[in-house]
């Protein structure tokens, strides 16, 4: 079954609650998807860890438009730590994703206002089974060897865990795969720490 390219793309499925219609209200959705992005191109090797900071390593230009924009944005800042980029332009992160999922045909984007005035997007995903899929290799990540998973399916746990996305690993879940998902994470780099790290900080400010 082919799925979107992307580990973003994936993460936007995934997010995507098909009884809902929609992403459940309270996801860190933007978030996660800057993850998935550092994450990916940490994996691909345009980027690298520097002393706990994010720095291109110059290895030449991405084809994905969502991952070239953030390695240039990366390129054109000082040094950063890995939380910071997942905090920041999360609604650029979804906005940009979103119109890949729709120009891909993955997804059906169908502008609406809220009361009249509030413009939004809904986003309805072509075929279910694409999400089935990706559902799929979440478990088969927790379950086969960990020599045989391959890294982009180790970080698409890693963000999922991280982002605490209880529509595909709920609490009890997350629990019974610790320790799985500790070596899954160590797996994919710094993104995953920088997720958790984020949505944390997100909270704290918020309860207080």
């Amino acid at each position: 079954m082919t799925v979107p390219g992307s580990l973003a793309q994936q993460i936007f499925l995934l997010a995507h609650d098909p009884d809902k219609g929609r992403v459940r209200i309270g996801t860190p959705l933007g978030a996660m998807l800057r993850a998935a992005s550092l994450a990916e191109l940490y994996l691909n090797g345009h980027l690298t860890d520097e002393r706990g900071r994010a720095a291109v390593t110059g290895r030449g230009r991405c084809s994905d438009p969502v991952l070239a924009a953030m390695l240039d944005e990366i390129g054109a800042s000082r040094p950063r730590k890995w939380q910071s980029w997942v905090d920041r332009r999360q609604g650029a992160a979804v906005s940009a994703v979103r119109t890949q999922l729709g120009a891909g045909g993955w997804a059906r984007l169908e502008p609406y206002k809220i009361l009249g005035l509030i413009p939004r997007t809904r986003v309805t995903p072509r075929d279910p089974r694409v999400r089935k899929e990706l559902l799929r290799r979440v478990r088969a990540a927790l379950t086969d060897p960990v020599g045989r998973v391959e890294a982009v399916d180790a970080a698409r746990v890693a963000v999922v865990a991280a982002g605490g996305l209880g529509l595909v690993l709920d609490r009890k879940a997350r629990r019974a795969a610790k320790r799985r998902i500790q070596e899954l994470t160590v797996l994919t780099g710094p993104a995953g720490p920088a997720l958790r790290k984020s949505i944390e900080a997100t909270n704290s400010s918020a309860g207080g």
